[in-house]
């Protein structure tokens, strides 16, 4: 690999050169502007405002906008005067945990490797005291006219260098969080946790660019001549959640499938949604002694057969209790028996008044025969 950069890693005391290689590259298809009508290539030439007229690059030269809209030119020699250490030099400040650096502070990456063989010992020194250390270290360097910040870590068998920002240039995150107040119930985390464990782990060296994969077909597709291949619309994202439940439960639904498990079968216990059951128009009559109990049953309890009785205004079909039935059929049992009562006793009192009337027409008859 081409090195871009040569200077020396400065370990305290110890000087280790280095060559700079970058440890990534872009696989992104590029495009070129083009005038639509016949094709040709639309390019951008530099041209002078006052003269115009374009400028060859060895005319070119620096300069800074005041707030006025004044060019200040600054040249390459005043550049050089300015005192920086680190102009060939990736100098290391610090050895600090690997999670003290914030992930938004990464930028690009770098491969250090050694130059020359005398430069293999103190290389290897530094990289085996960051592997035993489980630190990374924060280093200043000079790359294409400015300082920088870097981190300098373990790959492998290689110390790679990644470009950070500094601290000032990390916006603050104001506004960007939700505005309202919002709870999250147990059952929805544990619905969460559920998808997570679904959807497990992944192998990042499986992953590629299946929109970079299509845009090279459509091209060759092209380069031949032939119609480019139809494709399924692509699905529309972002859609408002109604039910956040139910939209966890369906993902935890669809991860199982894509991964070839049951759609029901989990290790963590999964919070189910029961629907609440709607309540009857009409009341059911509850049963009372493992019988239902009805009007009609009740009238047969409170009245003997051939008399009429009156309906118990607690045996009622729906809504009735077993100790409001009960009460009901003791108030009508009564009623009945005091009935029976009353009618025993007239039966008694016309019997006696019949002997009554029977013995006195018998002393009559006596008395008459007597004075006859």
């Amino acid at each position: 690999m081409r090195s871009i950069w040569n200077g020396a890693i400065s370990f305290g005391l110890v000087s280790i050169p280095i060559k700079l290689v970058n440890a990534t590259e872009s696989h992104a298809v590029s495009f070129r502007q083009i005038h639509t009508e016949d094709g040709g290539r639309i390019r951008y030439r530099k041209v002078c405002e006052l003269e115009e007229r374009e400028v060859p690059t060895a005319e070119i030269g620096k300069g800074y906008e005041d707030a006025d809209g004044s060019i200040i030119p600054i040249t390459d020699d005043d550049l050089a005067t300015l005192p920086i250490p680190t102009a060939k030099t990736i100098e290391i400040v610090a050895f600090v945990p690997a999670d003290r650096i914030d992930p938004l502070q990464m930028g690009a990456a770098y491969y250090l490797a050694a130059s020359g063989t005398p430069a293999a010992k103190p290389y290897t020194l530094l990289r085996e005291a960051l592997k035993r250390s489980k630190k990374v270290a924060i280093a200043k360097f000079a790359l294409r006219g400015r300082e920088r910040l870097g981190m300098l870590r373990v790959v492998d068998d290689v110390i790679a260098m990644h470009g950070l920002l500094w601290p000032d240039e990390i916006r603050a995150p104001e506004g960007v969080a939700p505005d309202t107040e919002v709870t999250v119930r147990d059952a929805e985390l544990d619905l969460a946790d559920a998808l997570m464990d679904t959807l497990g782990e992944v192998d990042i060296d499986t992953l590629h660019d299946d929109y970079r994969d299509a845009v090279e077909e459509l091209i060759a597709a092209k380069a031949d001549g032939a119609a480019p291949a139809e494709r399924a619309p692509a699905g529309e994202g972002g859609g408002k959640v109604i039910d956040l439940l139910a939209a966890l439960e369906n993902s935890v639904r669809e991860a199982r499938t894509a991964r070839g498990e049951s759609p029901e079968g989990t290790s963590r216990k999964v919070a189910d949604v029961t629907p609440l059951a709607r309540k009857s128009s009409r009341a059911t009559p509850k049963q009372v002694g493992g019988k239902k109990s009805t009007s009609a049953s009740a009238k047969k309890k409170a009245a003997p057969a051939g008399k009429k009785t009156t309906k118990s205004s607690g045996a009622k079909t729906s809504g009735t209790k077993a100790s409001g039935t009960k009460a009901s059929e003791s108030k009508a049992t009564a009623r009945t028996s005091a009935r029976k009562t009353s009618a025993k006793k007239t039966t008694t009192t016309t019997s006696g008044a019949k002997k009554t009337a029977a013995a006195a027409k018998k002393t009559t008859s006596g008395r008459r025969r007597a004075s006859a």
